[in-house]
């Protein structure tokens, strides 16, 4: 009996992606995709991320993530951007947050020079496989490809993080975003 998975393909995302990449994306980020999407639920906020992921020049688009799949089967994604880039990305999730009434603000998350790692994401079955330090690896090998570090925020608590310390990933300091503690931290090479 073969009991071999499908071969790893790390592929850059497209529009069609979105009915898996938004509620996984809401999944992952739980405050901060409230925030973002000025909604009260994970069921509101995922068909608002879906929305931006269609589009370019945001924050939550697709040309920002890489997707994990399995044979044919999407199983992850990574959601990086570069800092320097991060108030015009973030542009239209404030006029998003402007026309629902409510302050523009949005915590700038990372800090200029850097690939910022916004969301990691695997589905439940495909965890423990490997796949979250897969997707990590590739964001690594873009950072270098740049020259800058590769940084990310994981909530405090969040078992994540030893996936992020085994992938060389170090604390380089504190946060707090949507009223949640978070450790900043940092890859090089």
């Amino acid at each position: 009996m073969n009991t071999s998975r499908p071969p790893l393909n790390i592929r850059p995302a497209q529009p069609a992606d979105a009915a898996f990449v938004a509620p996984l994306i809401q999944e992952a980020i739980g405050a901060v995709g409230h925030h973002l999407t000025a909604t009260q639920s994970d069921e509101a906020a995922a068909p608002v991320i879906a929305e931006f992921f269609v589009q370019p020049g945001n924050r939550l688009s697709y040309a920002n993530v890489l997707i994990a799949e399995l044979g044919a089967q999407p199983v992850g994604l990574a959601l990086t951007y570069l800092g320097e880039e991060a108030d015009d990305l973030d542009a239209p999730l404030r006029e998003h947050r402007r026309r629902q009434q409510l302050s523009p603000d949005i915590t700038r998350e990372t800090e200029g020079d850097e690939l910022y790692l916004d969301t990691l994401a695997t589905t439940a079955a495909a965890r423990g496989q490997g796949i979250g330090a897969a997707l990590i690896d590739a964001c690594a090998q873009r950072a270098q490809t740049l020259g800058v570090p590769l940084t990310l925020l994981v909530e405090d608590g969040n078992p994540a993080r030893r996936l992020y310390e085994r992938s060389g990933f170090v604390p380089a300091g504190r946060r707090e975003l949507a009223g949640h503690g978070y450790t900043r931290m940092e890859r090089r090479g």
